[in-house]
């Protein structure tokens, strides 16, 4: 079944989905006709968000809310798509959030680390089968240029010294890049490919937790940034183009693919990370 682009109908996740470039990715796509499972935390702003990607042309909508600050919510959220998801074909990681000061978790894990890292992680991990049953599939992270000022201090991930909200974010955005790039190597040839992407700089809600003194720069620097819809478009090309078909483990400057950071082309560190980010979550298996 094809959409109404030419392309090939597909079911996308999109998390983060109710606001921001989430949200206007899943516009994108609905008005090629496609299967769209948004996921976000909030009841109300989601089920406004499923209105208007049917409106937009969606072939099917579909919403489940999951707080990405709960790890056994998104356990949860990982078995209810399983249950009812025959296939997926792009899992888009988006969701995402910064703190102006370090918050834990009911899991006991810095929030900003959690919620940016290791929820995408977990949820990754728990689709991977499904993904790799629907190849060819495609998983597509939402990073940010932020992560070329990101350190990873894997002996204490959640900066219990030292915090501040742009250490936090970069690191979390760090991690992403690097998780992109190890992923896409342990599933080289199973066609499923993996991308970390830097939107740009987009005028959402994300920063409204920065600190007060922060936030007259903040609006000034939003007049000159891109709007949520160019931000998502950028989600949008590695979702379903066919341009990025089988382009695997890159670094995306919005539409182009760059060089990450040189930690984020750190094999041994990734390889590290995911070994503590498998047992921050509980899981039992570790980068290979």
């Amino acid at each position: 079944m094809t959409s109404r682009g030419g392309s090939v109908m597909r079911t996308v996740i999109v998390t983060g989905a109710s606001a921001g470039i989430g949200l206007e990715s899943a516009l994108q796509l609905g008005a090629d006709g496609h299967h769209l499972v948004l996921v976000g935390r909030d009841e109300v702003r989601l089920a406004d968000a499923a209105v208007a990607v049917r409106a937009a042309g969606a072939s099917r909508v579909e919403t489940y809310r999951a707080d990405f600050a709960s790890l056994d919510s998104v356990r949860g959220l990982a078995r209810d798509l399983l249950e009812h998801l025959e296939r997926i074909d792009v899992l888009v990681n988006n969701a995402g959030t910064v703190f102006k000061s370090r918050q834990l978790t009911d899991d006991g894990l810095e929030s900003t680390f959690q919620v940016n890292h290791l929820a995408g992680y977990l949820l990754t991990e728990q689709l991977l089968p499904r993904l790799m049953c629907s190849a060819p599939s495609r998983v597509v992270i939402t990073s940010s240029v932020g992560h070329y000022n990101g350190t990873l201090d894997l002996g204490d991930v959640g900066f219990s010294h030292g915090y501040s909200i742009m250490r936090a974010y970069s690191r979390s955005k760090l991690a992403n890049a690097l998780y992109a790039r190890s992923l896409a190597a342990e599933l080289a040839g199973t066609g499923v490919t993996v991308n970390a992407v830097h939107p740009g700089s987009v005028a959402t809600d994300i920063w409204s937790g920065a600190p007060w003194f922060a936030r007259p720069f903040l609006a000034v620097a939003k007049r000159r940034m891109l709007s949520p819809a160019e931000g998502g478009r950028t989600l949008t090309h590695l979702a379903v183009s066919p341009d990025v078909e089988g382009v695997t483990g890159q670094y995306f400057d919005r539409f182009t693919p760059r060089a990450p950071s040189s930690l984020a082309q750190d094999d041994d560190l990734a390889r590290r990370l995911r070994e503590e980010s498998a047992r921050l979550v509980g899981l039992p298996r570790t980068a290979g």
